[in-house]
């Protein structure tokens, strides 16, 4: 009796595996061609199995392709768009058509693809020299520009990389192709023109001002410095090389980049007497001569790390330092001194600070204003402060800030003034002689 249902089990066992290998999901496209066996990005498939654990659609193979081969094949989850019915599916590939064989190659290292076709709009992957992308479809967005000021040329494509990123990508530096032409140029073809593989590693590159990174050796930043982006743009896509830097600007008309010795090239051209010498991968120094003859060098750095993802991370930093502050309070009262009221989006309110006017607070201003964790303090006072802020209070004259060191306890916020002496760029590196100090309890202590 035993074997009897030992038997069955197996029987229905079996059934199952034969019934549930034979059932279709739906139907789907597929996104990127397959090589072996041959099927192309357009496709329309069955779709059999999902399986998230191992990232595979099981699907069957199209007819033409099927002779001597297993029906079913494996294909990741990323480069397959599952639709359902079979009319949506074929309905839905031949929207996809116009694109479904086209593709492009990346020939800019570090070339990034975007969340949206906007050059501002946050990156979501960094493509390597080279690399080829998947286009799915054109889009409408906003054309970077140039450093003649004018929007570049080329279109924005939705594209989606070989491990299933999707995002938008400029096309100016990519090359389009259809999978189907006899030859594919290579970045290595596109860039023959260029002298070397050095000249090609610095004109992929971004180069910064020398003080950008030591912002980001010393862990103290100027945001709004770093924003500017100062930096030297060889500018090969457009024939203006620019130095750009806060306190200089100027541009240089160039019609090709040739060698001057080693690591070092020219920028020919009749408005051009520029020149770079490579110090090593990561300084690149620009020279030019001033109409008196005399030689100007500055130097650029290329960062470890993007410069965007610097200035997130720096600007979480000091949020939660905020936070930290506001929840201590976020109101903060002295007898003498007034209220100050905190928002989470770093406004405040201070009333009742009439004793601290006009040494301190200027006479006329409304009371309201921003906090900006944007100061750093010195080692030597990190025992007794938890940090240093600017308070900017929302009026257009010229002493409407106020810069505070900071320490916090279990009974409230203690503030201490800083003189505008004592700041060296982002950094409070002396107090005053006889400093001002203000204490203010929270109105609900936890």
């Amino acid at each position: 009796m035993l074997n009897k249902y030992k038997y069955l089990l197996i029987f229905l066992t079996l059934a199952v595996l034969i019934l549930s290998s034979c059932s279709r999901l739906g139907y789907g496209v597929l996104l990127w061609s397959v090589d072996d066996p041959p099927v192309d990005s357009g496709t329309v498939l069955p779709v059999y199995i999902r399986s998230n654990i191992e990232k595979i659609w099981v699907v069957g193979l199209p007819e033409p392709v099927r002779a001597n081969r297993d029906y079913k094949m494996e294909i990741p989850l990323t480069q397959l768009e599952f639709i359902g019915s079979r009319r949506k599916a074929e309905r839905w590939a031949s929207d996809f058509n116009e694109y479904a064989l086209t593709y492009a190659e990346n020939l800019q290292d570090g070339l990034p693809i975007r969340e949206n076709p906007d050059n501002n709009s946050r990156r979501v992957y960094r493509l390597r020299l080279g690399e080829i992308i998947k286009v799915l479809s054109m889009a409408v967005g906003i054309p970077p520009i140039s450093a003649t000021g004018d929007p570049l040329p080329g279109s924005w494509y939705r594209v989606m990389t070989h491990d299933g990123v999707i995002g938008f990508c400029f096309s100016y530096r990519l090359k389009i192709f259809n999978q189907n032409e006899s030859s594919v140029q290579s970045a290595s073809d596109a860039t023959a023109h260029l002298p070397d593989p050095e000249l090609e590693m610095v004109l992929s590159k971004t180069w910064y001002t020398e003080s950008y990174l030591q912002m980001l050796n010393a862990r103290r930043f100027n945001i709004e410095e770093m924003e500017k982006k100062y930096r030297f743009d060889p500018g090969y896509e457009t024939g203006f090389a620019r130095i750009i830097l806060p306190d200089f600007e100027r541009q240089f008309s160039y019609e090709r980049i040739s060698p001057a010795g080693e690591s070092a090239w020219h920028f020919e051209g009749d408005a051009s007497n520029l020149q770079m010498i490579l110090r090593n991968n990561t300084i690149l120094a620009v020279q030019f001569n001033e109409a008196t003859g005399t030689t100007r060098t500055f130097n650029f750095v290329s960062l470890p790390s993007d410069i965007d993802d610097i200035v997130l991370q720096e600007n979480a930093r000091r949020e939660n330092l905020f936070m930290a502050i506001y929840d201590q309070g976020p109101v903060f009262t002295s007898n003498n001194f007034g209220t100050i009221t905190l928002l989470q989006t770093g406004d405040f309110t201070w009333t009742g600070y009439e004793l601290l006017v006009p040494q301190v607070i200027p006479g006329e201003t409304k009371g309201t204003g921003q906090i900006k964790m944007d100061l750093y303090i010195s080692p030597s006072y990190e025992d007794r402060f938890n940090g240093a802020f600017t308070m900017q209070f929302n009026d257009i004259r010229a002493n409407n800030t106020i810069w505070f060191m900071y320490g916090i306890d279990d009974q409230g916020l203690r503030l201490e003034i800083v003189p505008d002496f004592g700041i060296e760029g982002v950094t409070v590196m002396r107090r005053a002689s006889s400093p001002v100090v203000l204490y203010f309890f929270r109105d609900s202590p936890q």
